[in-house]
């Protein structure tokens, strides 16, 4: 888990026993010198200097969001999950540079909803870098009787969604992020084992036909279920507490970074 912790660098000092008085005669030009250096060195690298991100997908995404807010960067709009915590990360590292954050998600959406708001909540907002994360309510309401999608519709919607997308917007980063089930969660059942991998192959489908970046999040909460509680990183297995919306912010600001990166 260490290696995907990138937020902050660390640097070490060591200075040597024995200092000669030749050094110390030398203290002042060795100052200046660090001084120029200083100066001279790189600053922070900015990445996303006037670019729109757009955050989609379902209440994993939404976290409570407020609706009637929809400009950039306000923290109402935002919400309180991980789009909140990679907005605050980058905007609070590269400073004032022009970049925008939108979060669209809405709570208990599928597939075919996205589809159904997408000029506004995406291809109005004209997004240099988007990230889906769905997949979740495809299955889940399945299961519970209240819709009759299938994997199938699932993919062949997922697949029409992103054709549509790169049609209006052919120079869009896109990231698709797998949806994920942690196990041992109050909703995940057996069904879950079962069936809801087909979905996550699905996903994976979409993403290597288009050619996008993919977040592996299962296997994410997997590894993190070795150094803690399912009730600590996703109680019911499938909404985040906040210590599982800090590993996928981990995760998604890595992934915008190499979408930025990307000619």
């Amino acid at each position: 888990m260490a290696t995907r912790r990138n937020f902050i660098r660390q640097a070490s000092f060591a200075a040597g026993a024995g200092i000669t008085l030749a050094a110390c005669a030398n203290t002042t030009s060795n100052a200046s010198a660090m001084e120029q250096s200083e100066a001279t060195a790189p600053q922070s690298e900015v990445l996303f200097a006037g670019k729109t991100i757009v955050f989609q997908g379902d209440s994993i995404t939404d976290g409570g969001r407020r609706k009637d807010q929809l400009a950039p960067n306000a923290g109402g709009a935002l919400g309180g999950t991980y789009p909140l915590l990679i907005s605050a990360q980058i905007l609070g590292s590269e400073g004032e540079q022009g970049t925008k954050f939108y979060n669209r998600g809405i709570s208990g959406n599928k597939v075919f909803q996205l589809a159904e708001r997408w000029e506004e909540d995406c291809i109005n907002l004209k997004p240099d870098i988007l990230t889906i994360l769905i997949g979740v309510n495809d299955f889940w309401h399945m299961v519970d009787g209240n819709y009759d999608g299938t994997v199938e519709i699932y993919e062949r919607d997922f697949m029409a969604l992103i054709e549509r997308t790169k049609a209006a917007l052919p120079n869009v980063k896109i990231i698709i992020a797998e949806p994920f089930a942690v196990a041992g969660g109050r909703a995940i059942t057996e069904r879950w084992d079962q069936e809801f991998p087909a979905y996550q192959a699905a996903a994976k489908r979409v993403a290597e036909a288009h050619n996008t970046q993919w977040i592996a999040t299962q296997a994410l909460f997997d590894q993190a279920l070795e150094n803690g509680s399912v009730d600590h990183w996703c109680p019911d297995g499938v909404h985040p507490a906040p210590a599982g919306h800090h590993l996928m912010a981990e995760a998604w600001i890595e992934a915008l970074r190499e979408a930025a990166k990307s000619k």
